[in-house]
């Protein structure tokens, strides 16, 4: 008797973790054969055969099924079994344009670039995994995630490694070390949003709480906000001096959501949203390309033989597509100007309809809802509000770059997540991706199984 309570104790501490593994190695699967089959009728549209390169692609794409579920089974056994499955979705349907596209381009290798950084990216998740054992343990090195941040924006700017790399709007985003380029602001915004939270934590009470006088009323003292206020500042400077105006945005948006969610109150909401505006006034009469943007966003056809050829041709392509759009391989997404990049959601749209673009939509909005329920479970405050952060960075980057095609908001230069062609976006992602799910991992392990308890044979032999 003593020994079959022993064992129904074990397995009531144990997580079940199993079943949300197998639903999860599912869901992997069910995506990687729609990725494949979108691969095989890209090659059957375009090149009249099967594709030259078919068994590869199929090794690779069950191969990374394989190994983010056994990583996921050993490492984060009870997180979230949505998360992994779409975001490889997303990146395989990635690889399927640019593999369409690449002849366009000058670079029929860049599908296998991409997939090349797909793999770097898996062996950075299973690092970070293997590093970050507890999200907490994040906490500690605050002010140092904040000196790694600081350091990594401004090395475009560093003489020899970044200041003759700029792209067509003279943005300097990319460093080179040897045959390596990078952008390290992508690695930069998760370490600050580590640093965000973790500030915000310790001085909660201070930031919500209505602690000055001023005059008959009470409102909260402001000198907590010295710190991030020239935090996120020297940031965002540093991003603006590089030109880099898609990353600034999306900074000060994490940075807004994060301070609501920690105190509550709508006056710093507004506060930012007022700010933001003025801001941008003035930064659109300093930066030249911050008004080309907001011009060809009001009226592109005003420009349609210059700046604002790429939108109006983004906008004719998504009407193009219909609702069903012209089938894969059938369309001309040759034409957009920076489809393998900026505009590759315009590129979705026409040969996949707005199905198609509404199904990469749901996809986003699947992380972001899962990012949103680690977020709420998570089992401290740090943890809490660092998911809320990563979730807000995929999110907004996902919106501004979907909803700049669209015009339903400025063009902001940045890359749609996992979906378009960049290195250093795609591996970032993923160790983002991996903070997540071990948050996610935390906030679902049962309370026994988290907080370490007594041995079962010491409770028993208590009882």
């Amino acid at each position: 008797m003593r020994r079959y309570l022993e064992a129904v104790a074990i397995l009531a501490m144990e997580p079940k973790s199993k079943p949300r593994r197998r639903s999860e190695l599912g869901l992997l699967l069910v995506g990687s054969v729609v990725v494949i089959a979108a691969f095989i009728l890209e090659s059957l549209a375009t090149l009249d055969r099967w594709p030259p390169h078919l068994l590869p692609f199929v090794g690779t794409t069950i191969g990374l099924c394989i190994f983010f579920n056994v990583v996921n089974r050993r490492l984060v056994p009870n997180a979230d079994p949505v998360i992994v499955p779409v975001v490889l979705l997303l990146n395989g349907l990635g690889w399927v344009m640019l593999s369409r596209l690449a002849p366009y381009v000058g670079a029929n290798h860049l599908a296998g670039y991409q997939s090349l950084w797909t793999v770097l990216g898996a062996l950075g998740y299973l690092f970070t995994l293997l590093v970050v054992r507890r999200s907490r343990d994040l906490e500690r090195y605050r002010y140092l995630t904040l000196l790694f941040a600081i350091l990594l924006l401004v090395t475009p700017l560093v003489p020899h490694l970044g200041d003759n790399i700029a792209n067509s709007n003279g943005a300097k985003l990319w460093v080179k070390l040897g045959p390596i380029t990078f952008q390290p602001v992508e690695l930069s915004k998760i370490l600050l949003v580590v640093f965000f939270a973790s500030y915000f934590v310790e001085k909660q009470e201070l930031l919500s709480m209505a602690t000055k006088r001023v005059g008959n009323r009470l409102v909260p003292d402001l000198r907590p906000f010295g710190p991030i206020a020239l935090a996120g500042a020297c940031s965002i400077a540093i991003i603006l001096v590089e030109r880099d105006i898609g990353f600034s945005v999306l900074l000060f948006f994490m940075f807004l959501s994060l301070i609501w969610v920690t105190t509550g109150r709508w006056t710093y909401l507004v506060i930012g949203i007022v700010a933001f505006v003025a801001g941008t006034y003035v930064a659109a009469q300093v930066l030249h390309q911050l008004n080309q943007r907001i011009e060809i966003w009001i009226d592109p056809w005003k420009y349609a033989s210059g700046i604002g050829y790429q939108p109006i041709i983004g906008e004719l392509s998504l009407a193009k597509g219909g609702l069903s759009g012209t089938g894969l391989g059938l369309g001309t997404p040759q034409y957009i100007p920076v489809a393998i990049s900026d505009f590759i959601f315009a590129a979705f749209g026409e040969e996949m309809g707005l199905i198609g673009a509404a199904a990469i939509i749901v996809g986003f909005m699947l992380v972001v809802g899962a990012g949103i329920r680690a977020s709420l479970r998570a089992k401290s405050e740090f943890s809490k509000l660092c998911a809320l952060g990563l979730t807000a960075i995929l999110g907004f980057q996902a919106f501004f770059i979907m909803g700049g095609v669209a015009r339903l908001v400025p063009l902001t230069g940045v890359t749609l997540p996992f979906v378009s062609y960049g290195g250093s976006s795609l591996v970032a992602n993923y160790l983002l991706i991996a903070v997540l799910m071990r948050i996610s991992d935390e906030g679902s392990q049962p309370i026994a199984a988290y907080s370490n308890p007594l041995p079962v044979t010491a409770v028993l032999a208590r009882v």
